[in-house]
């Protein structure tokens, strides 16, 4: 009996410590410790590379400061563009660990499955730290413990929007193939299998060609794909930048200056898209809100640093439940002017929160944001 109750002891111990040690002890709803905020401390947000995408997701932050007097609560904002790739997101988290002025970070994570990434993600909110996504998320799956909640884009509903795109233009539909910087961020993979359930079972996909986020290597694969697939007759990007790397090929390309064959269909409106869609280049933009993430994450990110419960449930209303951690910035499908089988009223969802537009009217809309691209 002695030697029963003993072992259920030493079982129940290292139950204990076996939870204690797991890396999923602390959920989504906050930080593991309680941290004070002292005069100073700062909100920051930190991309997965640079791009003009990032010059809204800025100027959202910025707009969020004034608008929520961060001064007058003594908060600052930090935006930092990761200048390389994973490497270079592991080495900002590190220096944020040993910094004692950090409230609160949002991250767009550059590979969802990085276990390293998600470690010191965890790390930091083992230090009291909020830590948020944007843009990107880790994996729900495997890390969803590393961060409190994900503010951008319904990744899934945007590849269908773009998808439904394609299919529109292209109703016998055809071969296409995919452009990204990595093949395995998180919303790389939700938009490219988001799109092939919009365009259907007539499109084939032959490729899905990663480039690491560099611009020589985004026109290599282009060229590549012409080159492997000569039955290609569609190609989509679904990083900002995949539009101009396809454009100037296509643009290098005699053939496709002289009679347009391919249907072209992008993430993203980097200003270069923008005008390449002026110019009949573009048939179609699934256009994120940057903007509107970096305003959000910084929100939400005070919201969580001074336990204003009030804001976050404002923020996400089922915070906590299953699924209730997500808070979606919207998106627009842009379509040109003229010239297009496209009409914008098509894309139109209140309930998903998607909306259409023409060319000019998304240009609108920028300028009452100050915006040269989204």
């Amino acid at each position: 009996m002695r030697r029963f109750v003993l072992s259920a002891a030493l079982l129940a111990v290292a139950g204990v410590f076996l939870v204690g040690c797991s890396g999923s002890d602390s959920g989504p709803m906050g930080a593991d410790k309680k941290r004070t905020l002292q005069p100073g401390d700062r909100l920051i947000i930190l991309t997965n590379g640079e791009s003009p995408f990032w010059d809204a997701g800025r100027q959202g932050m910025e707009k969020a400061a004034k608008d929520l007097d961060l001064e007058k609560a003594g908060l600052k904002i930090d935006f930092q563009v990761n200048d390389r790739d994973e490497e270079g997101q592991l080495d900002r988290l590190r220096q944020f660990l040993s910094q004692s002025d950090i409230a609160a970070v949002g991250i767009s994570v550059t590979k969802e499955n990085n276990s390293a990434i998600a470690e010191q993600m965890r790390q930091l909110r083992k230090k009291g730290v909020h830590v948020i996504t944007l843009d990107s998320d880790t994996s729900r799956k495997k890390f969803r413990d590393a961060r409190e909640a994900y503010v951008g884009t319904d990744n899934v509903l945007a590849g269908r929007e773009l998808g439904r795109c394609a299919k529109l233009l292209r109703p016998d539909g055809g071969e296409y193939v995919t452009f990204v910087g990595y093949t395995d961020a998180q919303n790389a993979e939700e938009r490219v299998r988001g799109f092939a359930e919009g365009a259907g079972d007539k499109f084939l996909r032959k490729d899905n060609m990663g480039d690491q986020t560099k611009r020589d290597q985004a026109k290599e694969n282009v060229r590549t794909a012409l080159i492997n697939h000569p039955g290609l007759n569609t190609v989509v990007g679904i990083w900002s930048y995949n539009a101009p790397a396809i454009v100037g090929v296509l643009e290098d390309n005699a053939a496709q200056k002289q009679k347009r064959t391919l249907t072209v269909v992008t993430f993203d409106a980097e200003p270069i898209a923008i005008k390449k869609m002026a110019e009949g280049w573009i048939d179609a933009m699934a256009v994120q809100n940057p903007y509107e993430m970096g305003y959000q994450a910084t929100r939400l990110m005070k919201a969580l640093a001074e336990d204003d419960q009030k804001t976050v449930k404002d923020m996400l209303p089922k915070f906590g439940q299953e699924g209730g951690d997500l808070y979606d910035t919207g998106l627009k499908i842009v379509v040109p002017d003229a010239n297009t089988p496209l009409k914008p009223e098509t894309f139109d969802d209140k309930d998903r929160n998607v909306k259409g537009y023409r060319l000019s009217q998304f240009q609108e809309w920028m300028k009452k944001y100050n915006l040269t691209g989204s």
